[in-house]
């Protein structure tokens, strides 16, 4: 293997940490779980192959890896764990916080009371899944915590900085009003959302070109809808997260009535339709890490040769344009 070069290593917003273009997320890797009373995860999983995965995306030149307290209730950071044993300087751990993560029952649920009184006993149990003394990124879950709580979160997660428990912070969500909040932490450099090429954010791209903050990309491949692997008439196991009719509605809907028309574009230069979604990301700003998901070697092989063939051209990112009438 050869580490990859050709889409260049990016600052990790306002940070001084350095990170490959693309991570990887580490959401099904975690296995079966469960989100209130429907699947959480995506289906089963082989533990030692997902340790391989991410051997494989460090010899590949991806030292990013994004995962949380939810996946696999646990499980998803006790696996990176395992895998970072006696590499944990060559990879940037990103995990997530802000929900009941009942380990026992493999059950998730919402969290009824002050999310404040939890967040340094959540942070204590990631650290300790994950083996590690400090997160180099801590992201709240919850995407739509109130706005007027956001002052008090963003004190809280600075006093964790401080004391050393993390290194920086950020908030998977898709309100701009709310990044914009956020990031007036100082210690804010990263909004998690939703990207791909039949879903953009425009208005989520400007605030993170604005104030300097890293754009870290889900749903990157729209839940494999952007891989071409899948119809509308696929059927995904009972344990699988994507039986539930948001996937479908929000992902696998817009994206499979509008892939044949991108189809040549994103398989230009010998891509495969991943790669092209990936370039489509990078193109679109500089502040983009999208992070997609895996559960094998060969998932990360062709997501890390995306980086070495490249961005879309801005000519390419037009025609897309035009073609899905932006």
């Amino acid at each position: 293997m050869t580490t990859i070069t050709k889409v260049s290593q990016r600052m990790l917003g306002r940070s001084d940490i350095q990170v490959s273009p693309m991570g990887l997320g580490c959401w099904a890797i975690g296995g079966v779980w469960y989100w209130l009373d429907g699947p959480g995860g995506w289906g089963d999983i082989d533990d030692n192959e997902s340790v391989r995965a991410i051997h494989a995306a460090l010899d590949l030149g991806i030292n990013f890896f994004d995962t949380a307290a939810n996946y696999g209730t646990g499980h998803s950071e006790r696996v990176l764990a395992r895998a970072l044993e006696g590499k944990r300087d060559k990879a940037v751990i990103a995990t997530k916080f802000g929900f009941v993560v009942d380990e026992a029952a493999k059950r998730v649920t919402f969290r009824t009371d002050d999310h404040l009184l939890h967040v340094w006993d959540e942070c204590e149990e990631s650290l300790r899944r994950l083996n590690t003394d400090v997160i180099d990124l801590y992201q709240l879950h919850v995407w739509d915590y109130p706005l007027e709580k956001v002052p008090a979160m963003v004190e809280l997660l600075e006093s964790l900085v401080s004391q050393g428990k993390i290194r920086y912070y950020g908030w998977s969500t898709d309100s701009v009003e709310g990044a914009r909040l956020f990031a007036q932490g100082k210690h804010c450099v990263a909004i998690q959302h939703d990207l791909n090429v039949i879903l953009d954010a425009p208005e989520m791209l400007a605030l993170c070109e604005e104030l300097n903050l890293a754009s870290v990309n889900r749903s990157a491949l729209a839940r494999g809808a952007l891989s071409g692997k899948y119809t509308k008439d696929t059927v995904f196991p009972q344990n699988d997260v994507r039986t539930d009719s948001w996937s479908y509605d929000h992902f696998f809907a817009p994206t499979l009535s509008q892939l044949d028309a991108l189809r040549d574009i994103l398989t230009s230069n010998g891509r495969t339709l991943v790669q092209g979604a990936l370039a489509w990301i990078w193109a679109r700003s500089e502040k983009t890490i999208p992070i997609p998901g895996f559960k094998t070697v060969a998932q990360v092989e062709e997501n890390a040769r995306a980086m070495e063939l490249g961005p879309l051209t801005t000519e390419q990112m037009q025609e897309i344009d035009t073609l899905l009438g932006r």
